[in-house]
């Protein structure tokens, strides 16, 4: 009679923090600010891909103040990063989702808006392609930017991410329009928080 008293005891208390633990589960994102240091992605005079993907990425660190969610970055400061070692970084933290931020750019100056990119080659792509689905309806509620959609691409961080990966093109840094949204304050703290949005209607 003891032993199965304790037997009931023990499982009502491994069930009991089971119950715990997946409540208190951290969502886990990765935020992968792209180029850095002598990689300066796209440039248009004196605006840089690398430093307002950066800035993004800062403020996102900033405004969330959800305990749930977890954020990492890829890199914090002006430092190029080997995408090897970008992808070692990601796959050992095991996240939810990795987000690549990037800024597009087009010799036709008229080109303008935002685009998802997902890789058939990631071993989470239906995932990936849902979460970006996701993505781009939210940026065209939230923001004044053009939806262009999701497309395959072939990042080498997309395909060989161990987890849903996403590369988000936000906006061509030559279309004047996307460059005063982009390049502004308060346009990148907009952009920050519905990615933070996003996160937020995905975690659960």
């Amino acid at each position: 009679m003891k032993s199965l008293l304790k037997i009931i005891i023990i499982a009502v208390a491994l069930l009991s923090l089971s119950f715990v633990s997946n409540e208190n589960k951290d969502f886990v994102v990765v935020i992968d600010a792209g180029h850095g240091g002598k990689d300066f992605g796209a440039k248009h005079t004196t605006f840089l891909e690398k430093e307002l993907v950066s800035a993004i990425s800062q403020k996102i660190a900033k405004i969330n103040t959800d305990k749930n969610v977890k954020i990492y970055f890829t890199r914090t400061s002006d430092e190029f990063i080997e995408l090897q070692k970008r992808v070692e970084m990601i796959n050992e933290i095991k996240p939810n989702l990795l987000l690549s931020l990037h800024v597009n750019q087009n010799k036709n100056t008229e080109t303008n808006g935002f685009e998802a990119y997902v890789s058939d080659k990631n071993s989470n792509f239906e995932k990936s392609e849902e979460l970006a689905k996701k993505l781009v309806t939210l940026f065209e509620n939230q923001t004044p930017l053009k939806n262009r959609g999701v497309k395959k691409g072939m990042l080498y961080v997309l395909k060989k991410t161990e987890a849903p990966a996403i590369a988000f093109e936000i906006g061509f840094i030559t279309n004047e329009k996307d460059r005063s949204y982009v390049c502004n304050e308060q346009g990148q703290t907009q952009i920050a928080q519905s990615i933070l949005d996003f996160v937020n209607t995905i975690k659960n």
